[in-house]
C-alpha cells in the first residue's frame, strides 16, 4: 500500500521583496491511473462579445482563439447567476442559489459565506485523491471557515473578494475613478460613490495576508506565476489535481499595467483583454508541456459585462436585450437577459475533446460540478438535488443533448434576490420580471413584473427586441410548458435539502494584517 505525507517546502520565488511558501505534494506508491487533472479557468464580466472566435473583431484574444480551434467552443453557455458570488457558488456545487443559500454578494465584511452545509467541487475530489488549488478571486466567504482553505482547497492564491472591494496604490481605471488608499494620517474621507476608501485591498497565501495594498500592476503575473507553480508540483507529486482559477479580469479596475501601451477609452478594455488572453495562454503552455494529454481546461465566465462601466465593460455581442434598452436600463450584469448569462466557454482536452467544434448545446456553469465529478469517478454528494448535469458526452462530440430548460435567477435587478425570475425552455425564454439594473447612460430600467411572462424565440430573435405576441398560437402553445417546467422546480426545491447563507456583517470580520496603520497597510519580510 502507498504512503502518503505533506510537506510544506519554501521555494525561491520572491515578488517585491516577499518570500511565498508553496506547498509541495509528495506521494510514493499508487500513481495517478486513469484519474484525469482538471483546470477551471473563470472569468470576471467577460462579454460574450470579447472572445474573438466568438464575434469580437479586435482580434484581443488570440490564445483562447487557438484553444478553441484546438478544442470546443460552446455558444449557448450559460452563468448560473449573473453577479459575482452567486455564479462561483453554483460553479463550486452545481445546484441554484435558492439550494446553496447563495443569492447576492458577500461584502468585506461578512461573517458567513457559501454554507458549511453545502460541498464544494474540491471537498469532493479531495478525499478521491486529488490536489487541489485555488488561484483568484473566492467571493464565497473569508471569515473563519469560510476561507478556501477550509472548503477543499489544499492551496490559496489570491484575493477574497473583487478588486475593487479594497483601496490599493495603484486604483488603475474605473468608472468613476477611485482614489488611491490614505497614506498617513489624516481626517476620515468621505467614501467616493462605489470607492473603498479606507480598508486595504488584501493578498493572501493560504490562511495568510502577504501583501495589503494589492499591488494591481503585477497581480496578473502573480497568477500566473503560482498557476504553473501549482500544475508543475501537482504534476510531479503523480497525484491527479484539481486548479481553479477566478481571474481579475475582465472586471473593473483595469490596471494600469494593462494599459501602458494603449490609453483611452475601448482601447484601455481591449489591452486588459490581451493580458488576460497571455495569463490564460501562459496556464495552457504549462498544461501542454506538463500534463496534455491527462488534462481537461475549462475556460468560461461568471456573467456578462458590467454595463454600467462604459467604456471599461465588455460587449455582449448580438445579445443586446433591445426592449430593455428602449425601457432604459441595462440588459447585462446583474439581469436575466441574454447579456447577462450567456457567456464565452471553451473545453480543451488534447484527444479527448474533439477538434474546432462548435457546439450549440445548452449548457451551463451548473454542469462544471457534476461532469467533472463524472470524469473524476468519483461520486456526488448524498441527500440533496443538483441542478447541473453530467455533459461528458457532449465534452467527447457524441452528443448535441444539454438542457432542455434552464433556470434564470433575479441576481442584483428588479424582484427578489435569487428568485427564478427567468425560463429558459428550449429555444423559447420567459420573463416574469425586467428591469432594475443601471446602464452606462445612469437610466434604471422601471421594475415591471409580468404575470403573463414575456417571451421570445431566440433563434429568430437573439437581441430579444420582439416579444411574442401573447395572444398569438406560438404564445398559446409554448406557455403552459414554461408554467409547467417552473412549478416542477420550485417544487423540488422545495423538497430538497435547502442551506441558508449567513448575510450578517461585522467591520472587524474585514481582513486586515495590521490594525495599528491606516488602511490596514503592512509589510511582509
Amino acid at each position: 500500500m502507498g504512503w502518503l505525507f505533506l510537506k510544506v517546502l519554501f521555494v525561491g520565488v520572491s515578488f517585491s521583496g516577499f518570500l511565498y511558501p508553496f506547498v509541495d505534494f509528495c506521494i510514493s506508491g499508487k500513481t495517478r491511473g486513469q484519474k484525469p487533472n482538471f483546470v477551471i479557468i473563470l472569468a470576471d464580466d467577460m462579454g460574450w462579445g470579447d472572445l474573438g472566435a466568438n464575434w469580437a473583431e479586435a482580434k484581443d484574444t488570440a490564445n483562447l482563439d487557438k484553444m478553441a480551434s484546438e478544442g470546443m467552443r460552446f455558444v449557448d453557455f450559460h452563468a448560473a447567476a449573473s453577479t459575482c458570488s452567486p455564479s462561483r457558488a453554483s460553479l463550486l456545487t452545481g445546484r441554484l442559489g435558492l439550494r446553496n443559500g447563495v443569492t447576492h454578494n458577500f461584502a468585506v465584511t461578512s461573517v458567513g459565506g457559501l454554507p458549511l452545509n453545502e460541498t464544494t467541487l474540491a471537498e469532493v475530489l479531495r478525499p478521491a485523491g486529488y490536489v487541489t488549488g485555488m488561484i483568484g478571486k473566492w467571493h464565497l466567504g473569508h471569515h473563519g471557515s469560510y476561507h478556501p482553505n477550509f472548503r477543499g482547497f489544499d492551496y490559496y492564491f489570491g484575493i477574497p473578494y473583487s478588486h475593487d472591494m479594497g483601496c490599493t496604490d495603484t486604483p488603475g481605471y474605473n468608472h468613476p475613478p477611485c482614489p488611491v488608499c490614505p497614506q498617513g494620517d489624516g481626517p476620515p474621507r468621505s467614501p467616493e460613490r462605489d470607492c473603498y476608501t479606507d480598508v486595504a485591498l488584501p493578498l493572501y497565501e493560504n490562511l495568510n495576508i502577504v501583501e495589503q495594498p494589492v499591488n494591481l500592476n503585477d497581480l496578473a503575473q502573480k497568477y500566473a506565476e503560482k498557476a504553473t507553480q501549482f500544475i508543475q508540483h501537482a504534476s510531479a507529486s503523480g497525484r491527479p489535481f484539481l486548479l481553479y482559477v477566478a481571474l481579475a479580469h475582465m472586471h473593473v479596475p483595469l490596471s494600469v499595467a494593462q494599459t501602458q501601451a494603449a490609453p483611452g477609452g475601448r482601447r484601455l478594455y481591449g489591452a486588459g483583454l490581451r493580458e488576460m488572453d497571455s495569463l490564460v495562454g501562459q496556464i495552457k503552455d504549462k498544461v501542454d508541456r506538463t500534463a496534455k494529454e491527462n488534462t481537461f481546461l475549462w475556460f468560461t465566465g461568471d456573467n456578462g459585462p458590467w454595463a454600467q462601466k462604459c467604456e471599461l465593460a465588455g460587449s455582449v455581442g448580438p445579445f443586446i436585450g433591445s426592449w430593455q434598452t428602449r425601457q432604459g436600463g441595462s440588459p447585462a450584469k446583474q439581469t436575466t437577459w441574454e447579456g447577462g448569462h450567456r457567456v464565452s466557454a471553451l473545453a480543451y482536452w488534447p484527444g479527448r475533446v474533439p477538434v474546432n467544434v462548435t457546439s450549440t448545446a445548452l449548457l451551463s456553469v451548473l454542469d462544471v460540478f457534476p461532469t467533472v465529478v463524472a470524469l473524476a469517478q468519483a461520486s456526488l454528494p448524498h441527500g440533496r438535488h443538483f441542478d447541473g448535469v453530467d455533459v461528458s458526452e457532449v465534452l467527447f462530440g457524441r452528443s448535441q443533448a444539454g438542457h432542455r430548460v434552464l433556470f434564470h435567477p433575479n441576481s442584483g435587478a428588479a424582484g427578489e434576490l435569487g428568485a427564478l425570475q427567468t425560463v429558459r425552455l428550449e429555444r423559447y425564454k420567459a420573463f416574469y420580471v425586467t428591469g432594475g439594473a443601471k446602464a452606462c447612460d445612469g437610466s434604471i430600467g422601471p421594475e415591471q413584473h409580468h404575470e403573463l411572462p414575456l417571451m421570445f424565440n431566440l433563434e429568430d430573435d437573439a437581441a430579444e427586441g420582439l416579444p411574442l405576441e401573447r395572444d398569438g398560437a406560438e404564445y398559446q402553445a409554448v406557455l403552459p410548458k414554461v408554467r409547467e417546467v417552473l412549478a416542477d422546480v420550485l417544487q423540488d426545491i422545495a423538497s430538497d435539502n435547502i442551506s441558508r447563507a449567513d448575510y450578517t456583517q461585522d467591520p472587524s470580520v474585514a481582513p486586515c494584517c495590521n490594525l495599528y496603520r491606516i488602511a490596514c497597510r503592512c509589510q511582509i519580510e
